[in-house]
């Protein structure tokens, strides 16, 4: 049974941090090179607050994807309503259209914050996450050329945006 998004508690981290590193090992959806640990991450789970949430879905009590939305240029006033979001599905649920679901309810809860525009920052060959994140609305507003290097290899980073109410 699929439970709704939910905050992020700390004793969730240790799920997160498995589902992140996962996705390290594929190579196209972070830029993180080498897996990392609950301790590495820590001080990055507290800097997320009520408005800029980590959000977890659970299917029968297990953590199976995390969202998180970030600040954009957080010390800046200009930008407060303005977040980035990142969402990461446990390997064993991908391919099976959940990604959609939980990210349209990101989209949702996200209004509530007062967020008006999301960005997502998207590998140019991670060819699902930009089919789902189009599919949902966002368009690409820009292209960093070849600004990532990952294991001697050069990427280019696409800027993704979605404007999520006026």
């Amino acid at each position: 049974m699929l439970n709704e998004l939910r905050h992020a508690t700390l004793e969730d981290l240790p799920e997160i941090i498995k589902i992140y590193n996962e996705a390290i090992k594929d190579g196209i959806s972070t830029a993180d090179s080498k897996t990392v640990s609950v301790e590495d991450k820590i001080e990055w789970f507290k800097a997320h607050d009520a408005l800029h949430p980590i959000l977890v879905k659970e299917y029968h009590g297990r953590i199976i994807a995390w969202i998180s939305l970030q600040p954009f240029y957080a010390n800046l006033l200009a930008y407060a309503h303005s977040a980035r979001i990142n969402i990461y599905i446990d390997k064993n649920f991908q391919g099976k259209k959940l990604g959609q679901q939980f990210l349209c309810e990101a989209i949702e809860q996200a209004k509530s914050y007062e967020i008006k525009t999301l960005l997502a920052l998207i590998f140019s060959e991670n060819t699902p996450s930009l089919k789902l994140f189009k599919k949902l609305g966002f368009k690409e507003w820009g292209n960093l050329n070849r600004i990532a290097t990952i294991e001697g290899m050069d990427k280019d980073l696409l800027i993704l945006g979605h404007r999520i109410q006026e």
